[in-house]
């Protein structure tokens, strides 16, 4: 009989212990025991695929998996119980206030969030995990420091839990083999194993089920160990097989060439996919980073939904979800309102309604907020177009036609890298760093509701430019010297309240994008440097 361990490597806070129980710590290391090999493997296949795209091979649609994708007759399970209309869904991180106004809001959906707008400090992964429990059983309520009282209204959203994805590992806990070696966990399995050890029967005794959003997966094979996941825990926990409902993001470029195949991996758990768009953007400089001036893009404004390569993408999943039976779900429109701007708040409104209408009308079957303020400008659209039906999975799309050309064309028309655009990307990469390292992951800049995808995509095209000898529409270069101006100039602009950490933010920026090795996720070094005491997180 093997036996393996998982210890924790942090100090314990008040109801912590109600989260990482020793039963609750055994289920974590039977998931370890039984998938921590697989997941390896596939980590070092990511790897190997890089390489080789570096090196000069092209993604495509994959001739391996053709059975899967020419078969008619395969469908997935669908939504579960309160999950059959998602008109809206507003997502948020799990602190206890904005668990109780997100429950509030009026949504159909609340995607509770532990991966990109959550810095994964442990306090904030336990008890983000603990609002959760509380909140599930109605358990919840919060008293503002001015000594406003929050409380859970009648009628509260279906909660889809989204854990952090397969590449990053949480130090905080710590996984002992039967050989006594010590490895860190899975940050997937510590994040999907407590909320389903902790939420997943009570969940069902109330109507609903445990449902999940999957982030990161860049093919069938990770889907295959969500599956393997999935299974496993039902088993444990006495549930049902396919109980367990997962909805996918596709925010890498890779897994668009696997929309179907991940559908299939996953049908016996599967409710849908969504457009992840802004890692997914993410993920085409970071995957085409070292090919030259063959895909760079310009400035981060102008990649808009409405460019050809982002809306063949988006065709792609609409069609490719409802002909298997799958919820298409929207992107996120970043504009929230500013209730000191007027003016500023009426032109969200007024982007938000648009980039919903224009979703709603190419199929989809709902689509995400980030603020309560947007709910019922969303849902409007969709109601515009679903009425009274849940969704629009008859809406088969067969029209769409989208070739592996189109998704790797990543020209923009009229774009151009522009010195504003430039100077965009270091304040607001350097901004959203500075609140992440103080443990804040969703944050308000310039009137957007930014995540680490904003991050990302700033220093990757900053990097890219640097890397690439690209030139500003007003003739000058993109250097390393002119983006270390630029942030030196930033630094010297910001406001330096107590507490704040711009210094280890301009610090991580550089390391992102000025150095000459390009960190996979930027979050990793920060992880290593400032969350964790330099114990490094990446696995």
């Amino acid at each position: 009989m093997c036996h393996t361990t998982i210890t924790t490597n942090a100090p314990m806070g008040p109801r912590y212990a109600e989260i990482l129980s020793p039963e609750a710590l055994d289920f974590i290391a039977t998931l370890h025991r039984q998938l921590a090999g697989e997941r390896a493997d596939l980590l070092q296949a990511r790897h190997a695929r890089q390489e080789a795209i570096a090196a000069g091979a092209d993604l495509g649609f994959l001739a391996a998996t053709a059975p899967v994708r020419d078969d008619p007759h395969w469908r997935v399970a669908g939504p579960g119980p309160g999950l059959e209309d998602r008109r809206v869904e507003i997502t948020g991180p799990t602190d206890r206030k904005m668990t109780i106004n997100a429950l509030n809001s009026g949504a159909r959906v609340w995607l509770a969030d532990h991966e990109d707008a959550n810095t994964p400090t442990f306090a904030n992964m336990v008890e983000g995990q603990l609002n959760l429990r509380d909140a599930i059983r109605r358990e919840i309520s919060y008293t503002s420091p001015d000594g406003k009282e929050y409380t859970l209204g009648e009628t509260t959203p279906t909660i889809v839990f989204r854990p952090r994805g397969w590449h990053l590992a949480s130090r905080h806990l710590m996984h002992v083999d039967e050989h006594g070696n010590r490895f860190a966990c899975s940050a997937s399995m510590v994040d999907a194993g407590l909320y389903l050890f902790h939420n997943a029967k009570e969940l069902i005794a109330r109507g609903s089920g445990p449902y999940l959003y999957l982030p990161k997966i860049e093919g069938h094979r990770e889907a295959r160990l969500w599956d393997h996941l999935f299974t496993l825990a039902e088993q444990e926990l006495g549930l049902e097989h396919g109980t367990i409902r997962a909805t996918v993001l596709i925010e890498t470029l890779p897994a668009a060439f696997e929309m179907e195949e991940i559908l299939y991996e996953l049908r016996d758990h599967c409710a849908g996919l969504n457009a992840g768009r802004w890692d997914y953007i993410f993920s085409i400089i970071k995957t085409y980073r070292e090919r030259g001036d063959e895909h760079v893009l310009p400035d981060r404004a102008q990649i808009t939904m409405t460019v050809p390569f982002m809306r063949a993408y988006t065709e792609l999943l609409v069609s490719t979800c409802h002909r298997r039976g799958a919820q298409a779900i929207g992107g996120m429109s970043a504009f929230i309102p500013n209730r000191r701007d007027p003016e500023a708040t009426e032109k969200a409104l007024a982007q938000v309604a648009a980039d919903k209408r224009r979703e709603a009308n190419d199929g989809f079957d709902g689509s995400w907020v980030a603020h309560p303020g947007l709910v019922a400008v969303a849902q409007a659209e969709f109601d515009a177009v679903l009425g009274d039906r849940p969704n629009q999975l008859d809406r088969q799309r067969p029209e769409v036609a989208v070739t592996a050309a189109d998704l790797l064309d990543t020209t923009v028309p009229g774009g151009r890298i522009t010195l504003a655009g430039v100077r965009a990307n270091v304040s607001a990469a350097l901004r959203y760093l500075e609140s992440w390292l103080r443990g804040v992951g969703a944050a308000g800049i310039d009137n957007l509701m930014e995540d680490v995808a904003t991050a990302e995509i700033s220093r990757s095209q900053l990097w890219q430019w640097i890397r690439t000898g690209a030139t500003t529409s007003e003739g000058i270069p993109v250097t390393r010297e002119l983006v270390a101006q630029m942030l030196a100039e930033t630094m010297s602009t910001v406001e330096r309240p107590d507490g704040e950490l711009f210094d280890q933010a301009a610090a991580l920026l550089a390391e992102g994008c000025l150095e000459e090795a390009y960190p996979s996720f930027v979050t990793l070094p920060g992880c290593t440097r400032y969350l964790t005491d330099r114990v490094p997180v990446a696995a």
